[in-house]
């Protein structure tokens, strides 16, 4: 069983910029049989969440809130920086309170994606460092996501904060707090016992929420069609903005090495955006969903484009070895 599903996990994960975009494409081909099963979404993602937990522990977190610096950094270039830009291009092109600018804020506010936590592993950055802001910023999510609506859209844009709020806690910070719980209580042994069946089932419900949230908007989508020409460079560009300040703002740090800068680059430049498109469906308009969508379609091929950049850029050099809660953890750093 178990090298079955390393042998899936691996196929999975080389092949996700890929899979993605796929499920989005059967999402919309297969709508109208797919969109009674919309209503999965919240679930699907709270499995995935719980999963992502299992593997972080108190004590990651404590080793993390050690060096509390890069952390604040991170927080305020993706979750104040980058939503003034956002909602700056968005006004531009589309107007203050258009549902695309919506969206190019909704995806720089919402939290860090639990991708980002492979690719920083695949380019040598800092594991239990991405692995832990994930976490917290999925913590911080039932507050920051409502609060960031409010003060860039203010009445203007009609949602129901405290529903917000109150699913954002039952889908995110719940099985959050469960994974954290049950790795404390097994002493960490729970993810390598769970992970063969556990794993590439989280992979399946991924995949399966980009699906069922891709069905839920293809039928608003061809009513769009003509502002594609305009949303998707828009879109590009949020996400390429996402990794410029990440790689470039580590610099504000006093060690700013390649491990640091793999770290922050992938989390500034990545989001959870099936909770997005969770979030985008259930409390804005159709409109406001496509920016989401579109994240999806670029996010992944454009963190194939950052791996190889940041390998030419900062060829990787050595290897330092870390202890956190008892685990050994190797990592290359330039």
């Amino acid at each position: 069983m178990r090298k079955w599903s390393e042998i899936f996990t691996q196929w999975y994960e080389k092949y996700m910029f890929l899979i993605i975009p796929g499920s989005l494409f059967l999402g919309f081909l297969l709508s109208s049989s797919l969109l009674p099963f919309v209503s999965w979404s919240p679930y699907l993602f709270g499995y995935v969440t719980l999963v992502m937990a299992l593997g972080c522990g108190l004590g990651h977190l404590k080793w993390v809130m050690k060096r509390p610096a890069p952390i604040v950094l991170v927080l305020i270039l993706s979750h104040l920086v980058a939503p003034i830009l956002a909602y700056g291009l968005g006004w531009a092109l589309f107007g203050a309170y258009s549902d695309y600018t919506v969206g190019l804020v909704l995806f720089t506010i919402i939290p860090f994606g639990v991708s980002s936590v492979l690719w920083v592993g695949m380019s040598y950055g800092n594991v239990a460092l991405m692995l832990a802001l994930v976490v917290l910023d999925s913590a911080l999510s039932p507050f920051v996501v409502p609060m960031l609506i409010e003060v860039f859209f203010g009445t203007q844009v009609a949602f129901d904060s405290v529903s917000l709020m109150k699913d954002l806690s039952v889908i995110v910070v719940l099985p959050t707090v469960i994974g954290v719980t049950l790795y404390e209580i097994s002493k960490g042994k729970i993810k390598k016992f769970t992970s063969p069946i556990a794993v590439p089932l989280s992979k399946v419900g991924f995949t399966l929420v980009v699906m069922l949230n891709a069905a839920a908007i293809a039928p608003h989508l061809y009513q769009l069609k003509n502002d594609m020409m305009i949303v998707i460079p828009a879109v590009i560009i949020i996400v390429l903005v996402g990794y410029i300040l990440g790689y470039y703002g580590v610099n504000l740090l006093r060690n700013s090495g390649r491990e640091l800068k793999a770290t922050l680059s992938y989390a500034a430049g990545m989001r959870n955006i099936s909770l997005g498109l969770v979030l985008a469906m259930s409390y804005f308009s159709p409109r406001a969903s496509v920016p989401v969508v579109l994240g999806i379609m670029v996010q992944q091929p454009i963190a194939t484009l950052f791996h190889a950049f940041l390998n030419r850029r900062l060829p990787v050099e050595e290897v330092e070895t870390i202890d956190i809660h008892g685990n050994q953890e190797q990592i290359k750093v330039g």
